[in-house]
């Protein structure tokens, strides 16, 4: 099976650490810290949609990034089961709106880089962001996927678009033609 994968919330569990960097961001915007769970919320729709949601300029991403990156780096484990998952697929690529640098430093950390054929960051390859297809349709030309893995809306529509059947991760409030909540055994036979 040849899968594309989305990185945060998908193979590495790191809205803990994207939720902390935001409630700091809006702290140091507003002057008081957001609900967690509405900014979660936010959070799993995109970045962008959140900042806009609660009126945080776009001059705090730098901080919002920092602040992830040291938080992600810190913390943020793969989910449980994923490397079984990755090791049994033909191919395994990342479309992630992380930089490169980033993804590759996480994967590295936890042994994880050797799995995957490529890694595609809009802000580093030039690709629009998702839910832009531009990226998927690059990969799936390429690699020929069967599959595409997120855990938000934003990584499936692409994926439809690029002609790729979808899975759902922990998330039943989005289209897709598979959900699962875990990394078991279960993964490949519902793929099929």
């Amino acid at each position: 099976m040849k899968l594309l994968w989305d990185l945060d919330g998908t193979i590495f569990d790191t809205y803990p650490a994207i939720l902390d960097s935001f409630i700091a961001v809006h702290e140091a915007a507003h002057g008081e810290p957001a609900d967690r769970t509405e900014a979660l919320r936010w959070l799993k729709k995109n970045s962008q949609l959140a900042f806009q949601h609660y009126g945080i300029s776009e001059d705090f991403r730098p901080l919002f990034k920092e602040l992830d990156h040291k938080q992600s780096e810190a913390g943020s484990p793969p989910f449980d089961g994923i490397e079984n998952i990755l090791a049994a697929a033909e191919v395994n690529v990342i479309v992630t709106h992380r930089t490169k640098a980033s993804t590759i430093e996480l994967l590295n950390k936890w042994g994880l880089i050797q799995y995957f054929d490529e890694i595609v960051s809009p802000e580093d390859d030039g690709f629009p962001r998702k839910p832009d297809a531009a990226a998927y349709q690059y990969l799936h030309q390429k690699y020929n996927l069967d599959w595409a893995i997120g855990d938000r809306s934003l990584d499936l529509i692409p994926a439809r678009t690029a002609g790729l059947k979808t899975v759902s991760f922990q998330n039943e409030d989005i289209e897709a033609d598979v959900y699962i909540e875990a990394y078991d055994e279960s993964f490949f036979e519902k793929m099929k």
